[in-house]
């Protein structure tokens, strides 16, 4: 299913492309890639929530990383990386309504992930495979942090991502995610 998912994903650009085959070798050289327990790299699955709109993401604070981020989480052995994003989603800001604008993966990216202490234990340095969903919901809906991952979920004004993402390889990825739905929204 993810296997299927990643190959017919089409790259928007060399770092997707390149991404991609890093993907594919991570599901062909390892059995546990899709668990915590590859301490290389494991794979997750991320939404980027739109309002009605499309002005502003909801974003939560995320405690290990100091920076307002997108929502989601590690896959921990699921492939249905869809059904993974909309349940992190829900968990990390009680939002109950979602609607995926497409069903497709939207992003691609292997992302850096430095060491850092969770739950009292050291996790070494590692990558994610993210694969990223792009998602709306109604901006007025009662949202609520999960105090032990983040301490704030907000809805952020699109063109101030800056302002609260301190995680500057992010930014590039929101932007990328950003383009792409300026797309969906022309054709």
């Amino acid at each position: 299913m993810l296997r299927s998912l990643i190959e017919n994903y089409q790259p928007i650009n060399m770092q997707e492309e390149q991404d991609k085959k890093v993907m594919l070798k991570y599901l062909d050289t390892f059995d546990d890639c899709l668990t915590r327990k590859n301490e290389f790299g494991h794979f997750t699955s991320s939404s980027f929530v739109v309002n009605q709109n499309h002005t502003k993401v909801l974003m939560a604070y995320h405690n290990i990383y100091k920076s307002y981020s997108w929502l989601g989480g590690h896959v921990d052995g699921c492939e249905d990386t869809l059904k993974v994003a909309i349940k992190e989603t829900k968990e990390e800001t009680s939002i109950k309504n979602l609607k995926l604008l497409t069903p497709e993966i939207v992003t691609l990216d292997v992302i850096e992930v430095c060491g850092h202490i969770k739950n009292q234990k050291y996790v070494t340095p590692h990558v994610h495979l993210n694969v990223t969903y792009l998602f709306e919901a109604n901006d007025k809906e009662e949202i609520h942090e999960k105090i032990d991952e983040n301490s704030s979920v907000k809805w952020i004004p699109l063109d101030k991502l800056d302002k609260y993402v301190t995680e500057e390889n992010m930014l590039p990825i929101y932007k990328k995610i950003i383009k792409k739905l300026e797309d969906l929204g022309n054709n």
